[in-house]
């Protein structure tokens, strides 16, 4: 049976299936207890130990915490650790991420773990790096492992907060409650939990944060599309008035200095809201434990010192488990161990990617003369797209119908657009061009990207000789004109890769960049035009 771990990229946590996770926290488990006792032939067992095996460190964001702990984490395996100063770099004189991995890929460099302010990076490298590879010849494919990048998912923070969450709940999977405390708009550490903690088959998340720093709705619903129980509250004493509180409390750093003057003139509040108080005390069930990322705020930590010394003290340990869990991940990439690791069937399918979203529907014949008319005279060859944005208002439909006839190529042709009005009161748009072109099957699913739920009447000779009910496809890419709209994704073009965008569906019906996770409507993922 061949090692699925081997060569495997790590770009948001959910890239590891539930059930190849628990295996991992497994072998952490297994590793830790080696170390701690000492146990050289138990360590030897995870050490890749070879001087050839490289492992390029390459973080062009600041940090200490993360770096170090996979620059010990690398160390423990005796291979080539390599280091790239971001202050020294060509990056920084513009030169592109891909011609540098390329490169680094091409000096016998096989894992990669990579810090960026540019949300998708790791992503984008593993894809291009790996035809780079195939280009050449090389022996191997680069994996990359996504050590944070920018607000989006910070994974191997995640793989060690669960399972030192999984430690404190006797590696119990079946389930956690737990309250997400702080910063939670900005910290890439909790937006990871949204998927994440699909490893307990049952999850409550306490979000406690005010408004101006609670998790972005889209994490929010993406937790409630999971299964999990969400709860919201404004601050910590409104938490704890609640009564049902959680055993397990994880807080971050408020990043206020990121937000602006009118934030920074109510951080007092703010901060207020999100600090643990000494008469909180009483409130707390026994057994409670308190988790951080780490570094604290230093004027103003979430987590008080005093408690430092106290049973609520998980956040030592667990960053101590943070060395543990990245030199297992490092093992399994590089293909030390996993070799026992049975797949679960289905785990990695992805059969919605190929569902069938353009459904052709026999029409029924009759001459559409009287529906379908340009003026006062009717259509006899051409097209008519029907129920487009039913149920928004005429202004947006109005909006609308101008992008889909821009996206389609249909601006230069006769014709023009309706709005009615249906017997249920909703409006919906109508676009009609006479003699126009062939729809092909690429017309075909740009329509469906830019306008889902429409109908496609094709007419020939006076009658509907072809009609598509257009659904909302499950992937969009390969058009030159999506864009994802943050600005901090790598395929956003002021970032200047040359990325092309591209998106799926999820299940509220959103599409979500497959870089960044940014959720956009359908009418977002385009280009501006003027």
């Amino acid at each position: 049976m061949s090692n699925v771990f081997l060569s495997r990229s790590l770009n948001v946590i959910d890239d590891f299936s539930i059930s190849e996770r628990r295996y991992f926290f497994g072998k952490v488990q297994e590793l830790k207890n080696a170390i701690i006792s000492n146990d050289e032939k138990g360590m030897d067992k995870f050490r890749i130990n070879d001087p050839d095996f490289g492992i390029y460190e390459v973080f062009l964001e600041d940090s200490t915490r993360t770096k170090e702990s996979f620059r010990n984490a690398a160390e423990f395996h005796h291979a080539k650790v390599s280091e790239l100063l971001s202050s020294s770099s060509s990056i920084n004189k513009g030169e592109s991420y891909a011609d540098t991995f390329n490169m680094l890929s091409g000096y016998h460099n096989t894992i990669f773990i990579v810090r960026s302010r540019v949300e998708g990076l790791t992503r984008w490298l593993s894809e291009e790096c790996g035809e780079y590879a195939k280009r050449n010849s090389l022996p191997y494919k680069p994996a990359f492992i996504n050590a944070g990048d920018g607000k989006h998912e910070h994974p191997t923070q995640e793989l060690l907060d669960e399972f030192t969450f999984l430690e404190d709940l006797n590696m119990d999977f079946s389930s956690i409650h737990i309250a997400l405390v702080g910063d939670l708009y900005h910290g890439r550490t909790v937006h990871s939990k949204a998927d994440g903690l699909r490893i307990f088959d049952k999850v409550k998340v306490d979000l406690i944060a005010p408004d101006e720093l609670m998790m972005p709705e889209a994490y929010i619903e993406k937790m409630k599309e999971n299964g999990f129980e969400v709860n919201i509250y404004p601050s910590i004493e409104a938490y704890l008035k609640n009564g049902d509180i959680a055993k397990l409390w994880y807080f971050t750093r408020p990043q206020l200095e990121r937000m602006g003057e009118r934030i920074l003139q109510k951080q007092e509040i703010l901060r207020e809201a999100i600090t643990f108080r000494r008469d909180f005390l009483p409130y707390l069930k026994e057994g409670t434990k308190f988790y951080h990322p780490l570094p604290r705020h230093k004027e103003h930590p979430t987590i008080p010192t005093w408690l430092d010394k106290t049973e609520l003290n998980g956040w030592e340990r667990q960053a101590i488990n943070g060395m543990y869990c990245r030199i297992v991940l490092l093992s399994l990439i590089g293909g030390k161990i996993g070799d026992d690791y049975t797949p679960v069937p289905g785990e990695h399918d992805e059969d919605r990617r190929t569902e069938e979203y353009i459904i052709r529907v026999e029409p029924s014949g009759e001459k559409k003369t009287k529906n379908y008319s340009e003026g006062v005279r009717p259509i006899t060859d051409g097209i008519v797209i029907d129920h487009i944005c039913k149920g928004d208002t005429p202004g947006e439909i109005r909006d609308h119908m101008r992008l889909i006839s821009s996206v389609l190529g249909l601006d230069e042709g006769r014709g023009g657009e309706w709005i009615s009005r249906g017997s249920d009161g909703q409006y919906k748009g109508i676009i009609f061009r006479p003699g126009c072109r062939p729809f092909e099957r690429k017309d075909l699913k740009r329509l469906a990207a830019v306008a889902p739920h429409c109908t496609l009447n094709i007419i020939r000779n006076g009658r509907v000789e072809e009609k598509y009910r257009i659904h909302m496809p499950p992937r969009i890419y390969n058009f030159d004109d999506l864009c994802c709209q943050n600005d901090a994704c790598i395929s956003h073009p002021s970032n200047g890769e040359g990325v092309p965008a591209a998106f799926y569906r999820t299940p509220d019906g959103h599409f979500a960049c497959a870089y960044c996770g940014k959720f956009h409507t359908f009418k977002e993922i385009w280009k501006k035009r003027p």
